[in-house]
């Protein structure tokens, strides 16, 4: 059975994702800060592993990491994620700021470089990194926002990056728009399910091959100007 590691799993997409995995036969390694009180993933039927991880901190990073030893891991899946301080220009906390930037940009490179010998040891080797619209340049700021926007356009760029030097490793690396989702996030009044959301996610990383690694994807399929 193939290996999925996703970290953020205890609710929103991350949730989704672990459930429609754990269905699919695959094996989930569900990681989240607090899996004592994870117990919406506690209840999915499958081979699922809960595993304790503060993406925020990279002592918890390497202690997961010695965890998991030389085991394979055939996809990991960046969706943790924070949105950081709402509001617009003048307003910029820098803690805020660059605590988002930590979460949703560093985090996953570090978890991307300390999980490596794993993918590599996987049959798919492929690492997908849940971003957003908000983050792209190309299809124009809308203002406000400021660390969430920064931090996401600067996971694209890590990414990349990312799939520029492992392309050689045989490594797929892309980032994806889960769209405007029905999550604590996106609110209630989202125009996307969170089951739409993670089926399309999960397509595409299924359909995904090396010659579409550094791309920029929208759940449904189609590519999103960086």
């Amino acid at each position: 059975m193939p290996t999925i590691l996703i970290t953020g799993a205890n609710r929103g997409i991350g949730l989704e994702l672990a459930k429609r995995y754990a269905a699919a036969g695959w094996v989930v390694i569900a990681c989240c800060r607090k899996p004592k009180e994870a117990r919406a993933l506690a209840a999915i039927r499958g081979e699922v592993e809960i595993r304790t991880l503060d993406v925020a901190k990279p002592a918890s990073i390497a202690r997961l990491k010695a965890a998991l030893g030389k085991r394979p891991i055939d996809l990991l899946l960046n969706n943790a994620g924070v949105y950081g301080q709402r509001g617009g220009f003048g307003r910029t906390d820098p803690k805020d700021f660059l605590a988002t930037i930590q979460v949703n940009s560093l985090a996953p490179l570090l978890l991307a470089e300390a999980l490596l010998p794993n993918l590599m040891k996987g049959g798919m080797k492929k690492i997908a990194s849940i971003t957003s619209k908000m983050g792209s340049i190309g299809d124009g700021p809308g203002g406000g926002g400021y660390a969430y926007r920064a931090s996401k356009t600067a996971l694209n760029m890590v990414m990349a990056n990312a799939a520029a030097e492992l392309k050689g490793k045989g490594i797929s690396v892309v980032v994806l728009h889960p769209g405007w989702v029905q999550t604590d996030m996106g609110g209630r009044n989202a125009p996307v399910k969170v089951g739409d959301s993670a089926a399309g996610i999960m397509r595409v990383i299924d359909g995904l091959t090396p010659a579409q690694s550094g791309r920029f994807f929208n759940y449904d399929g189609s590519t999103i100007p960086w």
